[in-house]
């Protein structure tokens, strides 16, 4: 009976860490909602503002702590960042099929309490650490979108007509056979 009663046990913890490793971190959660937002982003989603919304509930809502809360939110940038800056360099392609997609996701299921707590498409229920005014949260997505498209352009537009060479370990520029410069460089 012992034994018997052992190997239940055993196959509850087992299949309860099994449960646990399936599910993604809250770092992995959030670069996951920032890769989205930045395509979403990128491509002009037509819902952007309202999952840009849920998402930061999400982000805010379900850290564990300040310090865990500001490690998201790093994640959940550069991922959006990462996303956006492949999406335009891609020239946009697919923009049509993953706005669409990007508009029928399970998020805009979730429930958003003027307080904080959120209510999951799967029904799980989340109370924020701290009470706070979830209506702060959304922002205009043209004007999010239009700051991006100006600050990629601007890198962009500054990185052109910019050669970028090989460097030899001692931090010598190596420069191929053919150009001018080479040239220019043995003569002095």
């Amino acid at each position: 009976m012992n034994k018997f009663l052992i190997l239940i046990f055993s196959i509850i913890a087992f299949s309860a860490h099994a449960e646990n490793s399936i599910t993604p971190s809250y770092i992995e959660e959030m670069n996951a909602l920032g890769y989205v937002s930045g395509t979403g982003l990128a491509c002009g989603a037509a819902r952007y503002s309202t999952f840009e919304m849920l998402a930061r509930a999400i982000l805010i809502t379900k850290a564990v702590s300040d310090q865990n809360q500001e490690e998201g939110m790093r994640a959940y940038n550069s991922s959006k960042a990462d996303a956006f800056l492949a999406k335009q360099s891609d020239g946009l392609y697919n923009c049509d099929e993953l706005n669409a997609r990007f508009n029928n996701q399970k998020i805009f299921k979730t429930i958003l309490y003027a307080d904080g707590t959120l209510k999951m498409y799967d029904g799980k229920v989340y109370h924020p650490r701290h009470p706070y005014d979830a209506t702060v949260l959304k922002d205009d997505e043209n004007q999010n979108r239009k700051q991006a498209l100006k600050i990629y352009n601007n890198a962009k537009t500054k990185s052109k007509g910019r050669k970028k060479y090989a460097v030899t370990p001692d931090g010598n520029p190596v420069l191929p056979e053919n150009t001018n410069i080479l040239k220019h460089l043995r003569n002095q």
